[in-house]
């Protein structure tokens, strides 16, 4: 983790490199006598953010002030930051960035297509909050009845707390339910206000006995790869090795891919096929 002052050195060389690569032109300032450095001003950031140009610059030479995050809003769009920069602005400047709603929930059509080319191994994507974005059949198969409504997306916490089809396929539910309520919590930490979290949260909190009674208890856990036992509809209790790997443009969106990683154990229960599919705490 970073200190203080090595933030503030990084969030000095970061304004300062964003503000060289800008022109008066490309802000539609008048340009004014030759310039000894490339890019705006100081003076002329602070104008076009509205700022004190004196403040900023004490900012930018990394002195120990605080900048609010209205401050921090209104440099990025003087700086024409796109949302990845402004993130990393606020998160320099010691802000956690609220995410906009849907932004981390996006594929394009050829991330999209990849569980698919993970048949018959069951893969899915999921996004920070569990919500399943694209699956292969092989998940569907294993992860019955996730999908129920064609108005939300599907989610894996919510299969796993709500539906009882996944008590049948999650062979040691408790403490794999635990483990990824853990996880969920670490993730809303980082997203404090976020829609996504807090709706998730307020409505297992309704519904689910074992919620309300886990939740005061502050597990947190982190994203990892493993094992699991599932039962599958016609191979019986399977022990599974599962990976998850972070899409390079989306880190919050996660590929989950399970390999059988022992020998059946019996023919098991069959359950129901259903659709839809998430994660099973992977990732």
């Amino acid at each position: 983790m970073s200190t203080q002052p090595d933030r503030r050195r990084q969030l000095s060389a970061f304004l300062r490199s964003r503000r060289e690569r800008l022109t008066p032109d490309a802000v539609g300032l008048p340009r004014t006598g030759r310039r000894r450095t490339p890019g705006l001003r100081r003076e002329e950031l602070a104008l076009l953010a509205g700022i004190s140009a004196t403040w900023y610059t004490y900012l930018e030479q990394g002195r120990d002030i605080r900048a609010s995050e209205q401050v921090l809003t209104a440099l990025a769009s003087a700086l024409r930051l796109d949302r990845h920069e402004r993130d990393h602005l606020l998160r320099l400047a010691g802000h956690t960035p609220v995410a906009e709603a849907g932004a981390h929930d996006l594929l394009t059509a050829e991330v999209s297509a990849f569980p698919l080319l993970l048949q018959p191994n069951p893969a899915y994507i999921i996004g920070g909050n569990y919500d399943v974005l694209s699956h292969n059949r092989a998940a569907d198969e294993l992860f019955p009845h996730l999908v129920t409504e064609a108005d939300r997306p599907a989610n894996f916490v919510r299969w796993v707390f709500l539906e009882p089809a996944a008590r049948q396929v999650l062979v040691d539910w408790e403490p794999e339910a635990r483990g990824l309520l853990g996880r969920l919590r670490a993730l809303a930490a980082n997203h404090p206000g976020d829609p996504r979290y807090t709706r998730l949260i307020e409505e297992l909190n309704e519904d689910s006995p074992e919620m309300r009674e886990w939740w005061p208890q502050y597990e947190v856990r982190a994203r990892r790869g493993g094992r699991k036992r599932l039962r599958h509809p016609r191979q019986g209790t399977v022990e599974y090795v599962y990976t998850a790997f972070h899409l390079a443009e989306q880190p919050e969106q996660t590929l989950v891919v399970y390999l059988p990683g022992g020998e059946p154990t019996g023919e098991g229960t069959a359950v129901p096929g259903g659709g839809g599919v998430c994660s099973c705490g992977g990732g």
